[in-house]
Parts: structure tokens; sequence; C-alpha cells
């Protein structure tokens, strides 16, 4: 098969083309190689043997020609960090995703699957149960609750204490940037996919973590940042409580997952959660990497927050195990790769400060009762 991976340069793309190869495909890249992730241009990863073409995915007669060469699609090419940036997330992620079936429907593209990635954000705050209540999908933390510390979400009818489930599909409630962005494409793809006959997957990526994924994002990858930290000698900042959770995937399971969806015929038209299965508070992660570098140095919690982080969320991942799928790397194989990789890299010392100063510009840190 001849696969199309847009994004193919990137952290989930370039292990995805490695794989595609491994198995016999022929791929083609498109990735715009664009700052801060590729801040130095074509990274030395790119999969051998692929084709890769420099250019926008919103490009529609580049984006045109490689789909009447193409049999399948990976989309990963996508606009991220969480950062106040709110038209670009849309115009990137929703418009490149809309045009892909613009494109495949006026010309009558025989394609035999698009596998679109989504996000763990397209569902908020996630799915929790109120004892008197029952499930509830809570709203926004707003400014005045997080500046007053009040970091746990309460039930929306009874201001009561609830339990975090796990948060399976159903549930689509996104309330940052990024993640109203994330899951205006996978409706797209999945609604046009459905409508127009075009096999179509998406799958909502957890927190993706392994070698490759960039150190130069201002916000996003706890896995960089809290390697970065140990690896330079210090120790990261725990924002709120240190208690926020999160689920955590390996990218090794998440190109598992990109390639059982691609062939599978079971998986089309639906939306598949991509997790790592246990649920981690970040101090916990935090320690997971602290013990990777030998550090004697705990994560620090400072009473500051990021505006727009979700307080906890834990994907449901069973409906991607009943096709077979399961996560089978744990984090700390994850640190331990991206610590390798991390290694011999050059130019780290000053990341995170300038990282910590382009957030605090943007005012996403911000200080409980301040």
């Amino acid at each position: 098969m001849r696969v199309l991976v847009t994004g193919g340069a990137g952290f989930i793309g370039s292990h995805t083309c490695d794989r595609l190869v491994e198995l016999g495909h022929e791929v083609v890249v498109l990735d715009a190689l664009t700052a801060p992730v590729h801040r130095d241009g074509r990274p030395d990863y790119v999969t051998p043997g692929v084709e890769l073409w420099v250019g926008d995915v919103r490009n529609r007669e580049l984006l045109a020609n490689l789909l009447r060469r193409v049999d399948a699609v990976v989309h990963l090419a996508a606009y991220q960090d969480y950062l106040p940036d709110f038209a670009r997330f849309t115009d990137v992620n929703v418009t490149s995703t809309a045009l892909i079936y613009e494109i495949a429907v006026a010309e009558k593209l025989d394609l035999a699957r698009i596998v679109v990635a989504s996000s763990q954000s397209a569902m908020g705050e996630g799915l929790y149960r109120c004892p008197e209540h029952g499930e509830q999908t809570p709203d926004i933390r707003t400014e005045d609750v997080l500046r007053a510390g009040r970091w746990d979400l309460t039930c929306p009818v009874c201001d009561g204490s609830m339990e975090m489930l796990r948060t399976p599909e159903r549930v689509s409630n996104p309330q940052n940037p990024y993640g109203m962005s994330k899951h205006a494409e996978e409706t797209v793809a999945i609604n046009l996919g459905k409508r127009y006959g075009v096999p179509t997957v998406a799958l909502r990526y957890s927190i993706v973590q392994g070698p490759r994924q960039s150190v130069y994002n201002a916000y996003s990858g706890a896995c960089r940042i809290f390697n970065l930290h140990y690896l330079l000698g210090g120790a990261p900042t725990l924002y709120e409580d240190g208690k926020a959770i999160r689920d955590y995937v390996n990218i090794h399971d998440v190109v598992d997952a990109n390639v059982l969806v691609l062939e599978d015929e079971r998986a089309i038209g639906r939306v598949f959660n991509v997790g790592g299965g246990t649920p981690y508070t970040t101090q916990e992660f935090a320690e997971v990497v602290r013990r990777q570098y030998g550090s004697d140095r705990p994560a620090v919690v400072s009473g500051e927050y990021r505006f727009g982080d979700t307080r906890h969320i834990c994907s449901d991942i069973d409906a991607l195990k009943q096709l077979g799928w399961a996560p089978t790397r744990s984090p700390a194989d994850s640190v331990a790769e991206y610590a390798a990789w991390l290694r011999d890299m050059p130019g780290l010392d000053d990341v995170l400060a300038a990282a910590d100063a382009r957030m605090r510009e943007l005012g996403v840190i911000r200080k409980a009762g301040a």
C-alpha cells in the first residue's frame, strides 16, 4: 500500500513512517518543517526511503497532487501546544482535514483508509461520578476558582466531591482551543467519511511519550520538561498541587494503534482512545523521571497553575482493546528511551527558560492567590 503521512517528520509521524516502511509499505511524507518543533529544519531521523515533500497541508494543489498518488492517509499534521493562538488551531487542524475530504470527494479518489489524529483533550475534564447525582461531565474551571487554589472539580449540581472515572469515547467536552480544534477535526473526518463512503478512523491519543518529541515546544510534554530539568541538574516545577492525573502512552504503542486501524475493517467510522491505561499524578510521574536520573531532588510544587489545564483525565481504552490492541510499554520505558535520545543533544541549556518566559509572556502561567 502507498500511504501519505502528513506530519511524517514529526514525533508520532516519523515513528509511524518507520513502522510502515518496515512493513513494506511505500510512504509519502508531507511536512511543513516549521518551528518550534523543527527549529533547525529537516531532522536527521526522517525515515530513510520515504518520499518527503516540504509544504503546508492546507496547500490545495500540493495536497491534491499527493492524494492522487496514494491508497491511504495517516493525517498527523497539526498545530498544538495549547497557547492562546485560537484561530491558528482551527485553521491548521480543521481546515486541513476538511480539505483532504474535499479533494477526495471532488476527484472521486478511491482511498482505502484515512486515519486522523485526534486528542484526549477532546474530552475536556472527562467523566466523573457524584454519589448523589450520578455521572457528570464537568465544565471549565474558572479563573476565580483557580486563583483561589481550588483545584479539584465538584459536582455541578450539589457542589460535593466526585469520583474521577476513566473517560470513554462517548464523552466529547473540549475546553481549550487545541481540544476544540481536535474535536472539530474528528467530527469533520468521521461524518464526511460516513457521508461520502471514505473509510475513516479517528484516534484520541493520550499523552504520548518517547524519543523525538521536540524539546522546543513551550507548553506540551511532561516527559520532555521533567527530563530536561533532571538532565540539566535541576528539578521540575509541578503546577497546582502536583496531584493532577493523566495517563501516559508510549510512542511505540501509539504506532501499533495507527497500523492496526489502518488495516482493520472493524475500526471504520469510529473514534478510539489510545492511552496508557494507568492513571498517574504528575508528582508520581516526576518520580519516575527522577529515578531515571538518580537525582535526590524531588519536583517542586510552586503554587502556580497553567490557565487552561485539565485537572484530571484518564482515557478508557476498552474499545480499542477489543480490536486486539493493548499498551505494552510503561512510562519508565518511555522515560528511559527519551533520556537516551536527549543524552548527547547540544544546545539544551536555555530551552526551559525560554519556554517558561514564553508562557509567562502570554499569561499561561499564573499564581494562585495573586
